[in-house]
């Protein structure tokens, strides 16, 4: 009983997402600074320094070219007119209609990764890649905090989703780079 009761305490002690945010939020405001961290497999660049290393999911949101499905319909032995073609004008329209709303401008790609906070930008790693992927402070056109998600927007590609409970802390880190060095 007095195990499950020292767990419980310190659950419910441990800061949550919203309440991390929070405290970071004040933390830079009264003039404190984001502690480096050790991100052994992530090669940084001269005067670059990494500021975490946590695992979110992450999308990225953008649209496709519409694929058309093969027109629906059947061959018919119609005895006057022989073999023909027989359309399904209705099952092409339902297709049609779910080729172009699966085409919109969605979230898509959504998987696990590594996310990698440095200086001079955010770093993925989608599970089972051994491959980083940048996005650089330099290009970013704003950041939208949410619970528990961060939207980063950039000038030159599709939006970045992160969800999970560091995004939010993510996020006010991210904000407060942006607004320090750009």
């Amino acid at each position: 009983m007095w195990r499950r009761r020292q767990g419980w305490s310190e659950d419910a002690a441990r800061p949550d997402a919203a309440h991390a945010a929070a405290a970071l939020a004040l933390h830079l405001q009264n003039g404190g600074e984001l502690a480096p961290v050790q991100v052994d497999d992530l090669p940084l660049a001269d005067g670059e320094i990494a500021l975490a290393d946590v695992v979110c999911s992450v999308a990225r949101f953008y649209g496709t070219d519409v694929v058309q499905a093969r027109p629906a319909g059947y061959f018919e032995n119609h005895p006057a007119f022989g073999r023909r073609w027989v359309p399904n004008h209705r099952l092409d329209t339902q297709r049609r209609q779910e080729a172009e709303a699966a085409a919109e401008p969605q979230w898509r790609d959504h998987t696990m990764a590594r996310v990698a906070l440095t200086s001079a930008g955010v770093r993925l790693r989608p599970f089972g890649s051994s491959a980083w992927l940048p996005f650089d402070h330099a290009l970013l056109a704003g950041v939208t905090t949410g619970q528990p998600e961060v939207v980063l927007s950039y000038t030159v590609c599709a939006p970045l989703l992160l969800t999970g409970p560091p995004a939010p802390w993510l996020g006010v880190a991210i904000e407060h780079l942006h607004r320090t060095t750009f």
